[in-house]
């Protein structure tokens, strides 16, 4: 079985925040639903159109194997399966910097940093959601529109 590290559905506030920078790529801000984590990522619209207020699911992974083996780092064209085949759009990067807010108190937050070939992603919310990530951590982001 696949660990994913996270999931939870999003919901499209905000496009281009900064302005349109690229022809092809958007940064995105979106809000999740059960954990309550703020999200930018940049995100390839030409293959993938996203609009304000559409909702998705995001899933954060190590690997692609439906049986859970770690990723190899090679891609093989052998027609199996993987978890890719249940998501309309997927990027693989690696995990460049956690952070935690230096406010304290009760309501620290945590951001994870993430770079999927230049594509990059923020998110930011309770750090009992981010146990699981590592520092230089390969990952797989997937997307599926509900």
């Amino acid at each position: 079985m696949v660990e994913l590290l996270f999931e939870d559905i999003f919901t499209l506030t905000r496009l281009d925040p900064d302005g349109k920078k690229f022809d092809k790529v958007s940064r995105i801000e979106a809000r999740s639903e059960q954990f309550d984590m703020y999200m930018q990522l940049d995100v390839n619209t030409e293959i993938y159109p996203l609009h304000v207020g559409d909702k998705f699911t995001m899933v954060l992974t190590p690997t692609l194997s439906l049986d859970g083996t770690p990723d190899s780092g090679y891609f093989t064209q052998g027609g199996r399966k993987s978890l890719a085949d249940k998501f309309e759009y997927v990027m693989h990067g690696k995990l460049y910097k956690i952070s935690e807010e230096a406010s304290g108190g009760p309501n620290v937050k945590v951001e994870i940093y993430a770079s999927f070939g230049g594509l990059l992603m923020m998110l930011k919310g309770d750090p009992s959601n981010a146990a699981q990530f590592e520092l230089d951590q390969r990952l797989f982001l997937l997307m599926r529109k509900v």
